[in-house]
């Protein structure tokens, strides 16, 4: 059930952060399989460092799924060695695009026409795939309105008594599903305006808590 002080409180958040910074024009990719891609090498590790496994992907032309279903995992691990734990985001791109093969015959426009429940509980099914880069995958992918709940999006809400500090991923995200709109053009910016704000002000140590545009909602 909607929280009347939890809606007019996220909503007052984002408007806040909206006017401090504006559209994000996130999630960078160029492609619906590019964006895929990301999600998954995104994975503990810094965007700057998925850029340039990027790089090294599209340079190999294989930023298409059925030509990364089938280099050789060992090739596909060293291409994308600057993401980090590329042994085991090597299998996990495997994983998922073997998925991908096997229940929509290769193809992203009949997997986002599924039901996206239905779509979303698979993709939790495949190896390697957790809530976090389901939902990036359902988000910025297939725009689906799914809220991505990160580390940047814990911290900022528990460092203002939104959320418990130990809150877990479902909660954190019906808190945003349930008292706001469903609309995956709002969660886009909503997350992406989160994830500024904790980069550049709510850092897990030493944060600049004086100069956020956020200070007004401290507890």
């Amino acid at each position: 059930m909607p929280d009347k002080t939890a809606k007019k409180t996220l909503s007052a958040i984002y408007r806040t952060l909206y006017r401090a910074y504006g559209p994000q024009h996130w999630w960078p990719g160029d492609t619906t399989f590019e964006v895929m891609v990301g999600a998954v090498l995104t994975q503990n590790t810094a965007w700057a460092n998925v850029e340039k496994a990027i790089v090294n992907l599209r340079r190999e032309r294989l930023l298409e799924p059925e030509r990364l279903f089938r280099v050789p995992l060992r090739k596909l691990a060293a291409l994308i060695r600057p993401s980090g734990f590329f042994n085991i985001k090597a299998r996990r791109l495997k994983h998922l695009f073997a998925f991908i093969t096997a229940h929509y015959s290769g193809s992203l426009v009949t997997m986002f026409a599924d039901d996206p429940e239905i779509l979303r509980h698979n993709l939790l099914a495949v190896n390697g795939i957790g809530p976090e880069t389901a939902d990036s995958i359902l988000l910025y992918a297939g725009q689906r309105p799914f809220f991505v709940v990160d580390a940047y999006t814990k911290r900022v809400l528990s460092r203002h008594g939104i959320i418990a500090l130990d809150a877990d991923y479902h909660t954190v995200q019906e808190l945003f599903m349930g008292n706001l709109p469903r609309d995956s053009r709002l969660f886009n910016e909503y997350h992406a305006l989160i994830v500024r704000v904790g980069k550049e002000y709510c850092k897990k140590t030493n944060p600049r808590c004086s100069a956020c545009p956020l200070k007004k909602f401290l507890p």
